[in-house]
């Protein structure tokens, strides 16, 4: 890691994040239900964004994720 912060596309520090929920495959797609949750950071400035498991990130800062 080379030590810098900030969006790995064009190094901005302005950042959000919202909750998301997708379908999975099978029968959860096709009866449309939304079983996947995710968090999407996002650069608010270029748009880069990246996807974290909410079940598997609760105990983490995922701003401090997307940051490094």
């Amino acid at each position: 890691m080379s030590g810098k912060e900030g969006c790995i596309k064009c190094g901005s520090t302005n950042a959000a994040q919202k909750e998301v929920a997708m379908t999975g495959t099978g029968l959860s797609k096709m009866f449309d239900i939304q079983n996947n949750q995710f968090i999407v950071v996002y650069c608010k400035d270029c748009g880069y964004s990246e996807f974290y498991n909410k079940q598997s990130s609760t105990g983490s800062n995922i701003m401090d994720l997307f940051f490094g």
